[in-house]
């Protein structure tokens, strides 16, 4: 039996969702350490990251989410595998993987805090989900200047979220036109990496009800985020990537 791996997560981080599914998806056992930010600094420090996630293995430390998701696929049987063996559907599985990490992942990231970050309640549910009980106790202390952190880092306005909803409109015509063909998966005809990547790093606008970390009741968000959410849920690469989320998030 082969050992369990670490993963240091921030739970509600859409990088450590995508890491999370392939460890689920590729059935390949995991200890999953979940922190707050910043707490979760002491350990990706400690372990060579800057950031969630990291995964902690036997050949080393990976710790980036892509990084981690070929590790993965080089230990894998080869029926199993998320990255082609083609080398013309590996190129696109590559090039769509670094589209969405780039694009639709800090798109989300950004248009999502923007939405929340003010929300107390909201942002303690999410960060908090299966962390230490010191982190839980800590919140209250942490969150205001986390709060000032993240609008910091990340630039979260209104202006850069009305870019950001826009930005993540124009990458969902784009997934929704390679679907036209009828196709059941973004490259060849088996679930990849490609699929994984967009529907978890798509999740902070899709809120997938099979999300391992979606704690919070849909009702509490704002009305405007509602209305942008079922808007994107409702195209076709909105419907296709819940559907992945139903039928291809395996629980462990």
């Amino acid at each position: 039996m082969q050992q369990p791996f670490r993963l240091i997560t921030i739970p509600v981080s859409h990088y450590c969702e995508k890491v999370r599914w392939a460890l689920d998806y590729l059935k390949l056992p995991y200890v999953e350490e979940p922190h707050m930010p910043p707490f979760h600094r002491f350990l990706t420090t400690k372990f060579g990251g800057k950031s969630a996630p990291v995964l902690v293995t036997k050949d080393g430390n990976v710790t980036d989410s892509t990084d981690i998701l070929k590790y993965l696929d080089s230990i894998v049987v080869s029926d199993s595998k998320i990255y082609s063996t083609n080398p013309e559907q590996r190129q696109q599985i590559d090039e769509l993987d670094e589209f969405f990490d780039e694009e639709l992942a800090t798109a989300t990231r950004q248009w999502g805090y923007f939405n929340v970050i003010d929300r107390k309640k909201i942002i303690q549910d999410k960060w908090c989900q299966g962390v230490p009980f010191i982190e839980k106790l800590l919140f209250p202390v942490v969150y205001p200047l986390m709060r000032s952190v993240v609008k910091k880092k990340y630039h979260v306005n209104a202006e850069s979220a009305a870019q950001a909803y826009e930005q993540i409109k124009s990458i969902f015509v784009k997934v929704s036109s390679l679907l036209a063909d009828g196709r059941n998966y973004l490259v060849g005809d088996k679930m990849s990496a490609a699929d994984i990547s967009f529907a978890s790093l798509a999740a902070p606008i899709l809120q997938p009800p099979k999300h391992p970390s979606n704690s919070s009741n849909l009702q509490e968000l704002p009305a405007k985020m509602l209305s942008e959410i079922k808007e994107i849920q409702e195209t076709a690469a909105g419907e296709f990537a819940l559907n992945l989320y139903e039928n291809w998030r395996y629980e462990r």
